[in-house]
This record gives C-alpha cells, sequence and structure tokens, in this order.
C-alpha cells in the first residue's frame, strides 16, 4: 500500500476483532509517531501503551461524556494515549504547537496501522484530569488523545469529502484553482 492508498483507506474503527496485534506491529505504530517531525524537532508527546483488560475498561467508563465509544474497549488490544509536554514545543502569535505535533505524530501512526491492516480511531472528547490521575500522568503534561489499536471488525463506507472546489484557492481568495 503507498501512503495516498493509506490516507484513502483509513477509517475511525469503533469494533474490533478479538485477535492480537504483534509487538513488530506495535512497535511500528510507534515507531510511526518517533519519526513525526515537530516544531522546532521539540518531539514533545509522551505515550502510554495500556494492554491490560482491566485498565482499558476502566479508561472506557471515564470517557462516559464520549457518544461514540460504544464497542470501541471490548476486544482490542492495545490503547494508545499521547500527551505532550507543552514546554517542549513552541507558541508563536498565540498559536500553542504542541496540538499540531500531536496531531501529525498519531496522524501518522493511525496511517501506518491502515497499512497493517489494523485499526485506529482518534479519541479527544473526554475529561483530560479524571483520566491523567488514571494513568499516572504528570501534571505538566497535557492529555491530548487517545486510539485504540487492533484488528478491525468493521469496514465503514468513507464518509463524505468536500470537493476541492470548495476549499482551495488560487492566489487570492475566492479564486477557484482550476
Amino acid at each position: 500500500m503507498n501512503v495516498m492508498q493509506a490516507i484513502e483507506n483509513r477509517r475511525s474503527i469503533r469494533v474490533y476483532e478479538n485477535a492480537p496485534v504483534s509487538r513488530e506491529q506495535l512497535t511500528s505504530f510507534l515507531e510511526a509517531i518517533r519519526l513525526a517531525p515537530s516544531w522546532k524537532n521539540g518531539q514533545c508527546w509522551q505515550v502510554l501503551v495500556l494492554s491490560d483488560r482491566a485498565q482499558i475498561m476502566r479508561l472506557g467508563e471515564l470517557l462516559h461524556g464520549n457518544p461514540r465509544r460504544e464497542g470501541v474497549f471490548e476486544n482490542v488490544p492495545y490503547f494508545i494515549a499521547v500527551a505532550a509536554d507543552p514546554a517542549l514545543s513552541g507558541e508563536e502569535e498565540g498559536k500553542s504547537y504542541y496540538m499540531a505535533d500531536v496531531g501529525i505524530a498519531l496522524e501518522n501512526a493511525c496511517l501506518a496501522a491502515t497499512d497493517m491492516g489494523l485499526g485506529t480511531c482518534w479519541i479527544g472528547l473526554f475529561d483530560e484530569q479524571p483520566i491523567k490521575e488514571f494513568l499516572g500522568i504528570p501534571e505538566n503534561l497535557r492529555l491530548v488523545a487517545l486510539t485504540p489499536l487492533g484488528v478491525p471488525a468493521q469496514s465503514p463506507h468513507p464518509r463524505p469529502r468536500k470537493a476541492l472546489a470548495d476549499f482551495v484557492h488560487d492566489g487570492v481568495w475566492g479564486k477557484p484553482l482550476v
């Protein structure tokens, strides 16, 4: 699979097979995070890998406010928490770059997972403090995202996407690229 195929095939998977993910696959997923670019190469991310069933199920309970959490936790062999140290990233003109750093890194990993036939689901809607406390994440870090990592038990159809003409401008705002 090439990069464009991985981009086209990546889906948010919310139901997983009761099937293992190899240590090599997990390492490849994590390697994709390690290789991601970041603001001034700060590499502000920290990754916590959960594989204990009780811990994963408790995490699911802590995500009670997320409307799309049902089914995600039952069979998945790994859950990944990605936190960031804002001090290792930058802030310019009121923009905090740790969010972009983690976004790039985790999407690298999600695309690598797709390439390996694995599924992920970016989870960003959660009450940060109780999850940080449960996972023992230090106070100076921000918990940015969570994702399951496992063998998909579903094949969602592609979601609709805007046409390029709806958001690409040529030289000046409002002039379509032809």
